[in-house]
C-alpha cells in the first residue's frame, strides 16, 4: 500500500465540482479508486465570485472522493476556464550549440525565446505549447530532437490567464486542504479524453459546452493551434427557458433536461408536458414545441459564436474531422444535429471510454474534462504511455517560470507518442 502511486484531478465547473482519485498501474494505465461530485456554488462562468461558497463546494467533492477512495488527497491537477483566458502565437529562434545536434536544451532555449514576449503584470502564463519547429529553414518538423542543424525555430501557442482569478481559485483549492500541482486549461483537458490521434492530425475542433462557458481548442497536424473560452453555455439556455415559460430556475433546468430539444422540426406539435409556472397553483400543460423554440434559438446562437471563433482563428478550412462535442450541454436532444447544420461540419459527441475502476458515475460527455485531467496527470507522473518525465524531458514537456502560488506551470505534449508519424 505504501508504494501506491496516486493521481488526483479536480474539475471545477460552473455547475459541478468533480474530483477523481486514481492509482497509477505498471501497465501504463490507471484505475479510478474514488469519485466525488458536488454542486458548484460560488462560481460563475468559470470564475470565483464567492470564495466561501466555492471553497465549500470543492471541499465537499474532495471529502466525497476521499471517502470513496480510502485515501487522503494532498495535491491535484485542476481545470481552469473563463473569459479571462487569452492566447497568442509566438516565434522563437536560437542557434544550435555543441556539435550541431539538436538537444533537449536547445528545444528548451527555443521555447524560452518564444516566451520572451511582453505580458501585462496582471496576467500569468498557463501553457506554452510548441506548434511546430523549423530547422535551417525546413518547416513542418514535429520533433527536432537528435537532428543536425545550425538554427532552430519554434512556433508556440502561449496561453495566459488573469493572475487574480488564478490566485482566487488556487486559494479555494488550498483552503479545501489540497495543493495545486498544475492548472490545466479546460479544452486541453477535455481533448485528452475525447479526441483520437487521427482527428488531431487531420484537423478538429474540441468544444466543451458546460454550464457557464464553451471551451474551444483547435488541433491541426497533431497539435494545438488555437484556444478560446467563450462565456456562453447551458445556463444561458436554462435562463431563456425560465424567462420564456415563466418558470423558476430550478424547474427550468429540470424541464430543459427532461423535455428540451434543439431541433423544433423534430418535435411533434401535439406533445405536451406539465410544469408549474409563476402565477399557477397547479401544474399546467405546456407545448413541447414551444420549449423547443426557446432552446433552439439559444443553441443556434451558441453555434453561431463558435463558428465566428473558428473563422476568427483563420483555420476554418483546415478542419476535415469537424467538431467533437463534450460537456453536459451536449447531452441535450437534437444538439448534435443542430450543430451539424449550423456549422457545416461533421459533428460527434464524445464521452470517456476504456476506463477501469469506479466508473459507473462517469458515463457521459460531462465527465470528459475530469477524465482528461487524469490522463494529463498520469502522463505528468511519468508512467502513462511509457513516457518518462523529469523536468525538461524528451517528450517536449516544458515548465514555465514562477508566477503562481505553486511557482510552476506546465505545458505538455506527448511528442514521441503522439506526433511522430
Amino acid at each position: 500500500m505504501t508504494n501506491t502511486k496516486l493521481i488526483t484531478a479536480i474539475d471545477v465547473g460552473t455547475t459541478k465540482v468533480c474530483v477523481l482519485v486514481a492509482e497509477l498501474l505498471d501497465s501504463d494505465d490507471y484505475e479510478i479508486l474514488g469519485v466525488g461530485v458536488a454542486p458548484s456554488k460560488g462560481l460563475r462562468r468559470g470564475v470565483v465570485v464567492n470564495m466561501e461558497e466555492a471553497q465549500m463546494s470543492i471541499r465537499e467533492a474532495v471529502e466525497a472522493a476521499e471517502r470513496s477512495a480510502g485515501y487522503e488527497i494532498d495535491s491535484a491537477f485542476v481545470s481552469i476556464a473563463g473569459a479571462h483566458i487569452d492566447a497568442i502565437n509566438s516565434h522563437g529562434v536560437v542557434g544550435i550549440s555543441g556539435e550541431s545536434i539538436i538537444t533537449q536544451d536547445d528545444i528548451d532555449r527555443a521555447l524560452d525565446a518564444a516566451r520572451a514576449i511582453v505580458i501585462p503584470h496582471n496576467r500569468e502564463v498557463l501553457h506554452i505549447i510548441p506548434r511546430n519547429f523549423i530547422v535551417d529553414g525546413q518547416e513542418g518538423i514535429r520533433m527536432p530532437l537528435g537532428m543536425h542543424g545550425f538554427r532552430l525555430e519554434v512556433e508556440a501557442h502561449i496561453i495566459t490567464a488573469a493572475s487574480t482569478t488564478v490566485k482566487n481559485l488556487s486559494q479555494c483549492i488550498e483552503d479545501a486542504g489540497v495543493v495545486v500541482e498544475q492548472f490545466v486549461l479546460n479544452p486541453l483537458a477535455a481533448s485528452e479524453a475525447s479526441l483520437t490521434d487521427t482527428e488531431r492530425d487531420l484537423g478538429v475542433v474540441s468544444c466543451d459546452v458546460g454550464g457557464g462557458t464553451m471551451d474551444v481548442a483547435i488541433f491541426i497536424e497533431g497539435n494545438v493551434w488555437h484556444t478560446a473560452v467563450l462565456p456562453v453555455g447551458g445556463n444561458n439556455i436554462t435562463a431563456d427557458v425560465a424567462h420564456g415559460l415563466r418558470l423558476p430556475a430550478a424547474a427550468a433546468e429540470e424541464v430543459k433536461i427532461a423535455h428540451g430539444h434543439a431541433c423544433t422540426q423534430e418535435v411533434d406539435s401535439s406533445e405536451v408536458f406539465r410544469a408549474n409556472p409563476f402565477g399557477h397553483d397547479q401544474p399546467i400543460e405546456i407545448s413541447r414545441s414551444k420549449l423547443a423554440d426557446v432552446v433552439e434559438a439559444r443553441a443556434e446562437e451558441i453555434f453561431d459564436l463558435l463558428l465566428k471563433e473558428v473563422k476568427r482563428s483563420g483555420y476554418d478550412s483546415l478542419l476535415p474531422a469537424g467538431v467533437v462535442l463534450t460537456g453536459g450541454t451536449s447531452r441535450l436532444a437534437g444538439f448534435r444535429q443542430l450543430a451539424t447544420g449550423s456549422l457545416g461540419l461533421p459533428v460527434r459527441v464524445s464521452e470517456p471510454s476504456n476506463l477501469h475502476g469506479l466508473v459507473d458515475q462517469l458515463q457521459g460527455p460531462e465527465f470528459a474534462t475530469s477524465v482528461g485531467l487524469l490522463n494529463w496527470a498520469a502522463r505528468e507522473s511519468g508512467t502513462f504511455h511509457g513516457v518518462s518525465i523529469n523536468g525538461h524531458s524528451e517528450n517536449g514537456h516544458y515548465k514555465t517560470g514562477p508566477g503562481s502560488s505553486q511557482k510552476m506551470w506546465g505545458v505538455i505534449k506527448d511528442w514521441a507518442k503522439r506526433l511522430t508519424p
